[in-house]
């Protein structure tokens, strides 16, 4: 991996001449996300997100951090004792140096803290971090691992069935994989990020992947096709 993210993270942070993050999928065009957008405050973020970090509470771990922006509000807003996690180096020297006191560089499915969670946060289409159907069952059980016994995954997705919604108000959804499987691409300053799989998982799936887990899970939100979960054991 490149870490494009990363870098447009750490250039926007460092004012090296920023550009847009551009991005595609299998079944979408080309989109652009401003950069500036991972840096917003607790005003500047969607209802899903805002009811997530009101829920949050006592040790946190806020997977995918990014830019921290997450981690930032609950630490100092909160005062909430969280952990940043994310792949991305650049992103995680970044919440450093925004005054995050925790942060991890690693990859979920290898980190192995020996402390646990009350409320682990999986925002910006959380779901999209089990890549596959097939790695969902991996994910749960891994994040259950690392849940205290009261605690609590908020995690959002989105329900895709209306990009295969036709001008009738038919639909033709794929047979050979579930529709909320695509490609994902990520440009960066004319350089192209190695292709990787991002799942949007509509919410009755999940409650089902959760129930083979032993894990309860409860609509919190729901915003046109995105949704706020709350799964815990």
């Amino acid at each position: 991996m490149k870490d494009l993210m990363g870098q447009a993270i750490w250039d926007y942070y460092h004012d090296n001449s920023p550009e847009d993050i551009q991005t595609e999928t299998s079944i979408s065009e080309l989109d652009e996300l401003p950069v500036e957008y991972l840096f917003r405050d607790f005003e500047g973020m969607n209802l899903l997100e805002q009811k997530a970090l009101e829920l949050a509470n006592g040790k946190v771990l806020d997977v995918g951090a990014g830019a921290g922006s997450h981690s930032l509000y609950l630490q100092n807003e909160k005062n909430l004792d969280v952990t940043a996690l994310d792949i991305s180096p650049k992103s995680i020297e970044v919440c450093k140096l925004r005054g995050v006191q925790k942060t991890v560089c690693e990859n979920l499915l290898n980190y192995s803290p020996e402390e646990k969670f009350d409320t682990i946060l999986l925002l910006m289409n959380g779901t999209g971090i089990f890549q596959t159907m097939d790695q969902i069952d991996v994910y749960l059980k891994k994040l259950s691992s690392l849940l205290n016994p009261n605690g609590k995954i908020l995690i959002d997705g989105t329900d895709l069935l209306y990009m295969y919604q036709n001008q009738e108000g038919n639909f033709s959804i794929p047979i050979a994989n579930y529709y909320g499987e695509v490609d994902y691409y990520l440009y960066y300053k004319g350089e192209k990020e190695i292709p990787f799989k991002w799942l949007y998982l509509d919410y009755l799936l999940l409650s089902d992947f959760a129930e083979k887990q032993n894990l309860k899970t409860d609509l919190i939100l729901k915003e046109g096709d995105a949704y706020l979960a709350e799964v815990s054991k």
